[in-house]
């Protein structure tokens, strides 16, 4: 389980198509090998670190459903360590499961932040609401606005220098996973519904 609250920004060293190398420093200091990282919001498990690196095994799954396919070595990531149990949940509840990458459709500064629009896949579209909260590329963020087939949200200056969402821009894929509370509340009433 995660809050959302990126740590810390790697650098992707190595990309294949089974895992990832990712350079590293704050987030390490207390990790192991077995213990999982949100790598851009997605949950994944150390296999092997060394002091300033990590890395990561990934999954066809992981790969067809994020926006892994589309990083280079060099590109940051947000990275962010499990909750402990004693910690603070700044965020929201974040599992690490990427549901869809979505791209970013248009962003527009307004005053000190920077509203981004982002296109909602359709089978998302009854978990996303105005004031909710959906995490993009495993950043805590409340939605604005929701239409048909797209939603929005606005980036604070903090966010824009400490995650990777600072660098927004019009076709960026973004990894989102919606409310995993809002996702059950869903199920249930359509459970319901089909079971009348």
């Amino acid at each position: 389980m995660f809050t959302g609250i990126v740590e810390e920004q790697g650098i992707l060293q190595q990309c294949i198509e089974t895992g990832l190398l990712i350079s590293a420093r704050h987030i390490l200091q207390d990790v192991a090998e077995k213990d999982s990282i949100a790598v851009d919001g997605i949950c994944l498990t150390v296999t092997e670190l060394g002091t300033d690196w990590f890395r990561v095994d990934t999954m066809p799954e992981t790969i067809r459903r994020t926006r892994l396919a589309s990083l280079h070595p060099g590109d940051h990531l947000n990275l962010e360590r499990s909750l402990l149990a004693n910690g603070r949940m700044g965020g929201h509840m974040v599992q690490g499961h990427v549901e869809a990458c979505a791209p970013i459709l248009s962003t527009r500064e307004d005053g000190i932040g920077l509203d981004v629009v982002i296109a909602l896949p359709h089978d998302l579209r009854s978990y996303i609401i105005p004031k909710g909260f959906v995490a993009l590329n495993g950043v805590s963020l409340t939605v604005v606005d929701v239409w048909a087939d797209r939603f929005s949200i606005s980036l604070i200056p903090y966010t824009r220098e400490h995650t990777n969402l600072g660098q927004a821009v019009e076709g960026m894929l973004l990894n989102l996973e919606t409310d995993i509370v809002g996702r059950y509340v869903a199920r249930f009433f359509q459970s319901a519904q089909f079971n009348q």
